[in-house]
């Protein structure tokens, strides 16, 4: 893979970019600070914006690095952070890709993920060169467990979707894969 980075995305409703520190307020606001956002993710809710900013701070700080990849999702119409989206994990033996994300609730069953993941995968495997791309999610979150379908609509219909569905409860790993 050539690693390139978090370089800016734009879709129709969204601009995927970099964090800055001014991202803070918003970032706690929308989404960090809500129990509801973190109950199906690795870590918990932040007690304070002071929180929030240290962790943007780690994250600004690895943009050096071209294996950092986590952008800031910003709605256009309202020139605000919603959420966000990263690489995870890199396994460069197989140019496999793990993807994690967040968005604040009230934006949740609006397409906004889907419309997000669509434009990162396509970066990851047309520009970085992943071969696999995976994500996970709580299959007790029906939102999260709803975004799949982007896996099966892509544009050119060039990937394939690998996954059980286990147990409620479990993680699902759903795995797409460049068909070449």
């Amino acid at each position: 893979m050539k690693h390139l980075g978090t370089k800016t995305i734009e879709t129709r409703r969204l601009v995927l970019r970099k964090f800055t520190l001014s991202d803070a307020e918003p970032m706690y606001r929308n989404w960090a600070s809500d129990p509801e956002v973190t109950r199906y993710l690795l870590w918990p809710a932040h007690e304070s914006e002071e929180e929030t900013k240290g962790i943007l701070k780690g994250w600004i700080a690895a943009y050096d690095k071209p294996e950092k990849y986590e952008w800031c999702i910003e709605l256009k119409e309202i020139g605000e952070a919603i959420g966000s989206i990263g690489v995870v994990a890199v396994n460069e033996k197989v140019q496999s890709m793990e993807v994690g994300y967040c968005l604040s609730c009230d934006y949740w069953n609006k397409g906004i993920m889907s419309e997000a993941l669509e434009a990162v995968v396509e970066y990851l495997t047309n520009e970085v060169g992943a071969r696999r791309i995976a994500a996970r999610c709580d299959t007790r979150n029906p939102y999260s467990a709803k975004w799949k379908s982007v896996a099966l609509n892509m544009k050119e219909q060039r990937f394939r979707l690998s996954g059980t569905i286990p147990e409620p409860g479990m993680l699902l790993i759903m795995v797409w894969w460049l068909d070449l």
